[in-house]
């Protein structure tokens, strides 16, 4: 890991150049993908020399593993909000527009992990089969104690976790293609225009008949 984050007491600069090649590094990460990416980008982007960015991290794995680990923690979070006491329906439509505002707020982390899905998720398996796993077990066990007391409709509650993320980070990994296609007048409120939309979406879908 990095040799900069494990130390105790790091002095203002060093956590300031820590920041910025982190910083650094998702921008260089969410762009080319962690294959397409070498530590010279990250060092240029930085305005760092090699040497220098070698005295904070080893290696271009151990950047990206840190990235990793904190985007896991942000992306958990929104989740981790799903309320078991809440009104079952305004609990789940609150869940779609955080994770559309994170699509909003956190683009480059969202390119940043789909990179990494896409090439299979070498780097961070264990994360998805640890934190993640257990978070979405008890989350969709939550689902489907609403479906059984029928409080939403019967659905796969795992496919619902799917489709709620595919059409939220869709308007962040594709934001190019929703800029093109939109009419420009839709274009600036497309994030307030797409959470009306789900939200009305969802609460036709999850509605109990």
């Amino acid at each position: 890991m990095a040799k900069a984050s494990e130390a105790k007491g790091k002095t203002r600069i060093q956590m300031e150049k820590t920041e910025k090649i982190l910083a650094a590094a998702l921008d260089v990460f969410s762009t080319y993908g962690f294959r397409g990416s070498t530590i010279d980008q990250v060092a240029q982007q930085a305005g760092l020399s090699k040497p220098n960015l070698f005295y904070y991290y080893d290696s271009k794995d151990d950047i990206h593993a840190e990235l990793i680990e904190r985007l896991l923690s942000v992306w958990l979070d929104p989740l981790h909000q799903l309320n078991p006491e809440g009104e079952p329906i305004d609990e789940i439509c609150s869940y779609v527009k955080r994770k559309l505002e994170m699509a909003r707020d956190y683009p480059r982390e969202s390119h940043l992990f789909a990179n990494e899905i896409l090439q299979g998720a070498p780097r961070i398996k264990s994360l998805i089969a640890g934190p993640l796993k257990t978070l979405v077990d008890d989350k969709t066990a939550v689902i489907q104690s609403w479906m059984d007391a029928g409080k939403i409709a019967q659905m796969d509650p795992y496919h619902l976790l799917f489709s709620i993320w595919s059409t939220t980070q869709h308007y962040a990994d594709f934001d190019s293609q929703v800029l093109a296609l939109l009419p420009p007048v839709k274009s600036d409120r497309r994030f307030e225009d797409a959470a009306k939309y789900l939200d009305h979406m969802f609460r036709k879908v999850l509605a109990p008949s």
